[in-house]
């Protein structure tokens, strides 16, 4: 499960991670409070989460080219300190009591154009931290990282927003980014496996395109990642409605159910760390799953069952998007992996400019239920479109069989008679 963590320079990244993590779940709660305590609007969070993911959506696949053409560890030195700066801004704002809403406008979109550039440097440095034979592993141990950080950010902000106020976790978030600048000054750059670097040249964006629209393996599986980032990951939203609205709490109810989906989500990421194997069967369930439990989620008739099915919200939710992050990396060449991961990435976060406004309209004029039960609707509907065309593609047929044993399933996915081999092996 943590083989990757043998890797020297490996350890001091996951170590820097956690960290950086852990402030910047503090600064997203606190973020989102912040404004919710401003406007009183769901709709005004969503316009914050847009404009956080907007440069995503824009230039996404600018921040592909350039991991693909620089050192990816410089890169990502100078995004790091970008972060650590805008945080500390925004605690200037707000611990001087000048902050509006405007200004945490400002630094959301700032905060997205540097991720468009950290996203696929930080994505794609992962295979020359630990290598291509332990890339599943360090993907899911990232994913495990970022989720552990998730339980005490939202916890700590919890407390410290109704204590001292907002702008103190705003302030140690933007302290957390010395800890991976100071991971990656201490990597022994000979240890790093090298990734030949991609020659400055015309095309190289379009060539990434095509790239990916030839093969059914990467294209398929950012679809439905699209689909679930824009409908289905719009927790921030969610959760402000269901706690202002529906359950009339605050901050600290916030915090406990960002907490319970975490602590789901990093029992997902755990148990991807084991798997030896990514199998796009394994992509397409846990998007389904994931869709219906959230529908059931939005219909729960009591706080507390609405927040234990977050935990399984989390499980599911992080066997998707480990899978389809290892699924994507290891299908795509080293030499374009990182126009490929822009590409996912931007798919995958950039859908929010449009998602998060359009959730948080339907939670602001038919209920946070209305919201959750949308969301999860066409996370489900998603998967099983995907999953019929993955299946066509490669050459299998649905099989429902009624006869009791345990050698029969009831459903399963079959050779189709005389389909030729199957175009994705994965499935």
């Amino acid at each position: 499960m943590f083989s990757s963590l043998r890797v020297r320079n490996y350890r001091l990244f996951a170590t820097g991670a956690v960290v950086s993590n852990t402030g910047t779940w503090m600064s997203r709660i606190a973020q989102d409070w912040l404004v919710l305590s401003i406007t009183g609007s769901s709709f005004a969070v969503g316009i914050t989460t847009a404009l956080q993911f907007l440069p995503m959506l824009l230039f996404g696949l600018f921040g592909g080219v350039i991991a693909d053409r620089y050192p990816k560890r410089q890169i990502l030195l100078c995004t790091q300190a970008a972060l650590g700066a805008l945080g500390l801004l925004l605690a200037a704002l707000t611990l001087s009591g000048h902050v509006q809403v405007w200004h945490v406008y400002v630094i959301a979109f700032a905060l997205g154009m540097v991720t468009v550039v950290d996203n696929p440097a930080r994505q794609t440095f992962v295979v020359e931290m630990v290598g291509p034979g332990e890339i599943r592993n360090a993907v899911s141990l990232n994913s495990a990282n970022f989720q552990a950080a998730r339980l005490i950010g939202p916890a700590v902000a919890g407390v410290l927003i109704t204590a001292v106020g907002s702008g103190w976790a705003f302030l140690l978030n933007g302290l957390s980014f010395l800890a991976p600048l100071a991971g990656l000054l201490l990597m022994r750059t000979a240890e790093l496996h090298k990734v030949e670097r991609v020659p400055r040249g015309k095309g190289q964006l379009r060539e990434g395109l095509h790239y990916v629209a030839g093969r059914p393996e990467l294209i398929w599986p950012i679809v439905l990642v699209g689909f679930i980032g824009t409908f289905g990951f719009n927790f921030p939203i969610i959760l402000t409605g269901f706690v202002n609205h529906v359950y009339h709490s605050g901050a600290s109810t916030y915090g406990l159910l960002n907490t319970i989906i975490a602590l789901g989500s990093l029992g997902g990421a755990l148990l991807a760390a084991r798997r030896g194997r990514t199998r796009l069967r394994l992509l397409v369930a846990a998007a389904f799953a994931f869709g219906m439990l959230e529908v059931l989620a939005a219909l729960a008739p009591s706080f507390w069952m609405f927040a234990l099915l977050l935990l399984p919200i989390g499980v599911f939710g992080m066997t998707f998007n480990t899978s389809a992050n290892a699924s994507v990396q290891l299908a795509s060449d080293p030499a374009m992996r990182g126009r490929v991961m822009s590409l996912y990435m931007m798919v995958f976060v950039g859908g929010t400019p449009i998602g998060g406004p359009l959730v948080g309209w339907v939670t602001d004029t038919y209920g946070a239920r209305v919201g959750f039960l949308s969301g999860g609707l066409v996370a489900a509907l998603a998967a099983v479109g995907v999953g019929l065309v993955l299946a066509r593609i490669g050459g299998l047929r649905l099989k429902v069989d009624l006869h009791r044993g345990k050698d029969h399933r009831l459903i399963e996915f079959v050779p189709r008679e005389g389909a030729a081999a199957p175009l994705v092996t994965a499935a």
